[in-house]
């Protein structure tokens, strides 16, 4: 088994928080993203799309995409649960996962991958006006997670599971796109200050 890895880009290190949060360890392979070690020949033929990260198991299955990836190690250690412990549960997890990813985490990479320097190689073509109209996207969901944090401690009740750890590297990704937490949004701010204290967080 190998993970295919790239550094502190945003996907590959939603698995590595997860493995940390679950004690596991898996041989890793790093990815150079800023010498285009995606786009190459060799790692094109492990992922087609050309993204991190990419988990190839000992068979020679690849398995792409961060929450496929955290799932597969999810069935094989159940516990910590971070997917949710029962329907309701499992059901509250996921419909906060996926807003942060479409509402959050996904606008504040398009604004970072249409207007920041380094990503011109990448990004091809960056169009700026795409991160302008996605910056007050990004802030009105800001205002709107403050408001749910302020009736509990995570993003989907009150324990840690994988929406948190989507969440934190969502909102750690605002500093890399030029936007910052409004100090107004204070439930925010504490929860992320919570979790961005979890020994995961460091991976």
């Amino acid at each position: 088994m190998k993970l295919f890895d790239g550094g502190r880009a945003p996907n590959p290190r939603r698995v590595k928080v997860f493995l940390a949060e679950k004690g596991i360890t898996v041989p890793i392979e790093q990815v150079d993203l800023g010498k285009l070690g995606h786009k190459s020949a060799a790692y094109t033929a492990i992922n087609p799309l050309q993204r991190v990260p990419a988990l190839e198991l000992n068979d020679g299955t690849i398995i792409t995409e961060s929450i496929a990836i955290c799932r597969y190690f999810e069935r094989l250690h159940p516990e910590p649960q971070l997917f949710g412990t029962d329907a309701r549960d499992a059901a509250l997890v996921e419909m906060w996962e996926r807003r942060i990813e479409f509402h959050l985490l996904g606008p504040v990479s398009h604004i970072f991958r249409n207007s920041h320097p380094a990503m011109k190689e990448m990004e091809v073509p960056q169009v700026p006006a795409w991160a302008d109209a996605n910056r007050p996207r990004v802030m009105e969901f800001l205002g709107l997670l403050d408001r749910e944090l302020a009736t509990r401690r995570y993003i989907a009740g009150e324990r840690y599971t994988v929406a948190d750890i989507t969440g934190m590297i969502a909102v750690d990704f605002l500093k890399p796109a030029k936007l910052a937490v409004p100090e107004a949004l204070g439930s925010l701010k504490r929860w992320h200050e919570d979790v961005s204290s979890r020994p995961s967080a460091k991976a």
